[in-house]
């Protein structure tokens, strides 16, 4: 399983899923440009261009496994389905399965921005959107190093427009918190129209950063659906 960070976040984040449930998938991280060993890389500023790259390393990481699914949360959703979009036109190394979690439909747009916004009210609105903060914004030094690759971040998922409406031939799973103030079950639901395939809801006890706090939770319910 491809998985795919939230905005301001890196692969390290996965990197801490040990101790994995008996038929769990592998948890193969996808490092984003910008954070931890690829800090000095200029960060993707827009999400089609991002999967369009992104597509070629996942096909290159995942030669010899049988089956393969991607996973994203928020920013990370959408990255994951522009990924499957693109592996899904290629017709080769298809995705058994799109796990999309904390985000509407890939249609649905923003309405409130925090790009543009002056430092201290920016990580406000991020943190609003979020629900969650990351304790290294608490230090000046680690704040100033990481607010360019945050609104980066941002700015490429508040800009996000779909380059197709077409509907995957991959089956989708939406996930959501089932305590998420950000994003509704309405909201999951819209992934509907994003495949041709098998969709289905699927809610985890929690907030909308409900795999931050247990993500044990998240990895039986993928293990379920993926038989």
């Amino acid at each position: 399983m491809i998985c795919l960070p939230f905005a301001g976040g890196g692969a390290g984040f996965y990197r801490g899923w040990k101790d994995l449930p008996d038929g769990s998938p592998d948890v193969v991280p996808l490092q984003l440009p910008g954070r931890e060993e690829l800090f000095l890389d200029e960060p993707f500023r827009d999400a089609v261009q991002a999967g369009e790259r992104l597509a070629t390393e996942v096909a290159e990481k995942t030669r010899g496994y049988r089956r393969v699914a991607l996973f994203g949360h928020s920013l990370g959703a959408v990255l994951a389905y522009e990924i499957a979009r693109h592996l899904d036109r290629a017709g080769t190394g298809r995705p058994a399965r799109l796990f999309v979690s904390g985000s509407p439909g890939p249609w649905a747009g923003r309405s409130d921005r925090a790009t543009g916004l002056d430092d201290d009210a920016f990580l406000g609105q991020v943190e609003a959107f979020a629900g969650y903060k990351h304790e290294a914004l608490e230090d000046p030094d680690m704040r100033e190093l990481l607010l360019p690759l945050l609104r980066a971040d941002v700015e490429m998922h508040e800009n996000y427009r779909p380059a197709s409406r077409d509907r995957l031939g991959i089956p989708i799973t939406s996930l959501r918190g089932s305590e998420d103030e950000l994003v509704s079950r309405e909201q999951a639901e819209q992934w509907r129209e994003a495949t041709a395939a098998d969709f289905e809801v699927c809610e985890i006890p929690g907030h909308h950063m409900y795999l931050a706090d247990d993500p044990a939770p998240l990895l039986a319910a993928i293990t379920r659906t993926l038989g």
